[in-house]
């Protein structure tokens, strides 16, 4: 085949790789993205990533606010697409839009499918404490996630890795993928193959709530949860009904009733757990900077044996 005619649809900074990618691979016809949104303490009006790169190379954006009324493949069809690449759009696409490619299109997935399969697959791969993930490259049927796959790269899971960390490693992974295995999928040269049926975990999108820090857990699991929903929602709790982030923690042996302070000194904040303890480090109070536990607890006599947290 020649140099393919590629729609890309995609949002975030997240798939500004694949982007670059399918630039180097064939002719980015058009760019489908998410519509500009308010940003920022002014509510400045933003374009989204991928849209300042499409502009920037001078190709037409597309920026729907609905996929399915009135059909939106309508407009795309002129375009004549071989294949449409998607890299964290953040929709469901309708099977008019699916259909409408010579090839299809697919997905360059932030996980190894079929484990995650949603929303935010980044954050639970840490939350569930995997010790690798990845970038999928898939078929795109009409299922969350559910399409065969073409190809995969493999990434480790540091100890101290957030979701942070994670982002613009598997942002880049996901652009090497698609440029040593898109090519090959057109060609012929590379066929699908179906999701196994074992290992499917959801990976729903990220609610602020999942940041609270619930003492009844085991420590470990905080310490993952914490990295996991980094920097977003982050780790919080309350004291004296006020806000605390928590930014960095360290997991521990000691044992009491949840939500216990065990310990309150130089070394941290050590709070009991549903197993094992969790040593507080470095604390936001409310309205007020990132600081050591030990200047926190400057301002804050929390005694040994007291359960303040939570309230």
């Amino acid at each position: 085949m020649s140099r393919p005619r590629i729609i890309f649809m995609g949002t975030p900074d997240f798939a500004v790789s694949s982007l670059e990618a399918c630039f180097d691979l064939g002719e980015v016809v058009a760019v489908v993205t998410q519509p500009d949104k308010p940003k920022g303490r002014g509510n400045t009006l933003t374009a989204p990533p991928v849209k300042e790169l499409a502009l920037a190379r001078g190709v037409p954006v597309f920026q729907p606010v609905k996929l399915r009324t009135p059909p939106f493949a309508e407009e795309l069809r002129r375009f004549e697409a071989d294949v449409c690449v998607v890299t964290a759009y953040g929709r469901i696409l309708p099977k008019d839009l699916l259909d409408l490619p010579k090839k299809g299109c697919v997905n360059v997935h932030g996980s190894l499918l079929p484990r995650f399969r949603g929303a935010a697959p980044i954050q639970w791969s840490i939350a569930y404490g995997d010790t690798e993930t990845g970038v999928t490259l898939m078929v795109m049927d009409e299922g969350l996630d559910t399409g065969p796959m073409l190809a995969m790269k493999r990434l480790p899971i540091g100890p101290e890795d957030t979701s942070a960390t994670m982002y613009p490693k598997l942002a880049a992974l996901g652009g090497e993928l698609l440029r040593e295995s898109l090519p090959a999928y057109l060609s012929g040269e590379l066929k699908p193959v179906a999701q196994p049926s074992e290992g499917m975990v959801l990976a729903p999108i990220i609610e602020k709530d999942e940041g609270k820090l619930d003492f009844t857990r085991p420590a470990v699991a905080l310490e993952r949860r914490l990295r996991a929903f980094t920097p977003w929602p982050g780790a919080f709790t309350t004291l004296g009904g006020k806000l605390v982030k928590v930014h960095r923690v360290r997991v521990a042996e000691g044992q009491g009733t949840p939500g216990t302070v065990l310990a309150s000194g130089p070394e941290g904040l050590e709070v009991a757990c549903g197993e094992g303890s969790l040593v507080l480090l470095d604390i936001q109070p409310e309205g007020k900077r990132v600081m050591k536990a030990a200047e926190f607890l400057m301002g804050h006599k929390l005694a040994v044996g007291s359960q303040p947290f939570g309230t």
